[in-house]
């Protein structure tokens, strides 16, 4: 029960200083939003992974210390990607605003995306060929590390498609919420401010006058 309280505390601080930064980082919660909701998709996504390979019995992961340790490895490691796609967003939406273009969100996040593709790719490569090695000389070695190993490994993956597939369109979703809600106010103060139309009926007071 102590385990679990302070697994569950950890991550609550750790993703509560993460909104934080990226509210600081980009002057808005947006990307903070859909940087937490993305973390939150992979950790859930490895506790399931972690929790039904070791039912079956086929990885010794039990939920112990260094289990929370590759939780908290995974939500840096994710989140630091997602920064990347989420900076070069702001670079691109920076230098649509300076040169008066027409911004299309839709193809600006798409760009964002393809532009640090490549790095993605490098970058997660690298980092599995490390992280496999490690699996595969601790695979039912009954050591700590295997747990640890597979967890980064699941964490890895899932980390990487949710900064493309989960953080991104949450960001577009956001701002469409955003410009629908500021469109409806417009579309309000319009009729609350449009004059009276020729030929209404005069109130009997003013009439009279």
């Amino acid at each position: 029960g102590e385990l679990r309280s302070a697994a569950i505390n950890a991550l609550a601080v750790s993703l509560l200083a993460i909104v934080l930064y990226i509210r600081v980082r980009f002057h808005e919660y947006k990307f903070g939003i859909a940087g937490v909701v993305a973390l939150i998709h992979d950790v859930l996504v490895t506790v399931g992974f972690v929790v039904v390979f070791n039912w079956l019995g086929w990885v010794d992961a039990e939920i112990d210390l260094s289990m929370i340790a590759a939780f908290l490895t995974i939500i840096g490691y994710s989140i630091n990607d997602t920064i990347v796609i989420f900076d070069r967003v702001r670079e691109n939406l920076s230098d649509a605003k300076r040169l008066g273009e027409k911004i299309d969100r839709v193809a600006l996040l798409n760009r964002s995306v393809n532009q640090t593709l490549s790095r993605t790719i490098l970058t997660t490569a690298t980092v599995m060929l490390v992280v496999i090695a490690q699996f595969v000389v601790n695979f039912q070695a009954g050591t700590a590390l295997e747990g640890f190993s597979f967890a980064l490994l699941v964490g890895m993956i899932s980390g990487t498609y949710s900064t493309v597939f989960i953080a991104s369109p949450i960001v577009l979703w956001l701002w469409d919420r955003e410009r629908e809600q500021a469109e409806e106010q417009v579309a309000v103060g319009q009729i609350t401010a449009a004059p009276a139309a020729p030929g209404a009926a005069v109130p009997s007071g003013e009439a009279g006058s």
